[in-house]
């Protein structure tokens, strides 16, 4: 808490906290007043009291329906505060083949990652936790993270952020928070220290809730997820959707792509959100409502999206 809470690092997080929207009334709001606000931050921190739970809620439809919770600027900047020194004790808990939220990981290495283990193993078992963010158990995190840090004003400001928002009584993380990304990480670590220590599954790769198991006997995988959701049921009291046991050759839908071993193509549902979000961006452009510039920044992550997989034909073939 000393490293958490001084001005220096509260002043980086929120030039962190800002990147990317500078020029947000709330964000300007607050920086001009940034040293008091900033000693405020250093106040709340230092005595262990945090002020959270301040959230404006809106709904996104990309890649599916989600409520997300924006929090006020201010808890951004804390949460920020925390993770600029808590980040490496949560990163060197996470096994190798953990890609959600993690710098040097991503996407695309879950995808390069999934297509090697497919290559190589002949039967591949899908697994998703339902609602996870709603379902995470807030007594369950909480004694997770207590067993991580030692230092109790720490944990007992976690505490208070995590009870700050429920979907339900006693479980829930807001979609949107910092610490919401790192708390639903580490919530399903043990889980994939159990699949690769205990069940000994020879491929896997999480990205968040999303798991995939390899093996090369299905037997085996039928058992794995016998195992699995029990783990889930009791140690972590989620629940699991239904599962999806298939051969690597039939291809595994995963994060937009289906992964086959020796190919990458888009799903259907994909490539209609590609052609959708080109179209706006190009009638934006058109309209004149967008610039150049804004149109090459929303253009060029879907660019690189659809470039990932076979697509050269698909792309020839849309008209705006």
């Amino acid at each position: 808490m000393p490293q958490i809470a001084t001005t220096e690092n509260i002043r980086l997080a929120a030039w962190k906290a800002a990147k990317g929207k500078r020029h947000a009334r709330e964000v300007l709001n607050w920086m001009t007043d940034v040293d008091r606000r900033v000693l405020d931050i250093h106040q709340q921190l230092s005595s262990g009291i945090v002020q959270v739970g301040e959230y404006r809620y809106f709904t996104i439809y990309e890649p599916k329906e989600r409520k997300i919770c924006a929090a006020a600027f201010g808890e951004q900047v804390m949460h920020h505060s925390l993770m600029n020194i808590c980040h490496p004790y949560f990163e060197k808990k996470q096994i190798f083949d953990s890609y959600a939220s993690r710098k040097g990981k991503g996407t695309y290495a879950a995808i390069e990652r999934a297509q090697m283990y497919a290559r190589r193993y002949p039967w591949y078992l899908k697994l998703d936790v339902k609602k996870f963010f709603d379902s995470i158990c807030h007594e369950v995190l909480v004694l997770q993270l207590a067993g991580m840090f030692k230092d109790r004003t720490l944990v007992g400001i976690f505490e208070q952020i995590i009870h700050s928002y429920a979907a339900a009584p006693g479980s829930g993380l807001p979609i949107g928070n910092l610490t919401s990304q790192y708390f639903a990480n580490h919530y399903l670590n043990g889980l994939d220290h159990y699949i690769r220590e205990t069940l000994q599954v020879p491929g896997y790769v999480r990205y968040m809730d999303d798991l995939v198991l390899w093996r090369d006997d299905k037997a085996a995988l039928k058992r794995d997820f016998v195992a699995i959701r029990a783990y889930i049921e009791t140690e972590l009291r989620c629940s699991l959707k239904p599962e999806s046991l298939h051969a690597s050759w039939h291809g595994l839908p995963f994060l937009g792509y289906r992964i086959l071993p020796e190919k990458v193509r888009l799903l259907a549902k994909s490539k209609i959100r590609y052609i959708r979000k080109l179209r706006t961006i190009h009638q934006a452009y058109i309209d004149g409502t967008w610039s150049e510039a804004r149109c090459c920044r929303h253009a060029l992550p879907l660019l690189a999206f659809v470039q990932k997989a076979e697509t050269h034909n698909f792309r020839k073939s849309i008209h705006l």
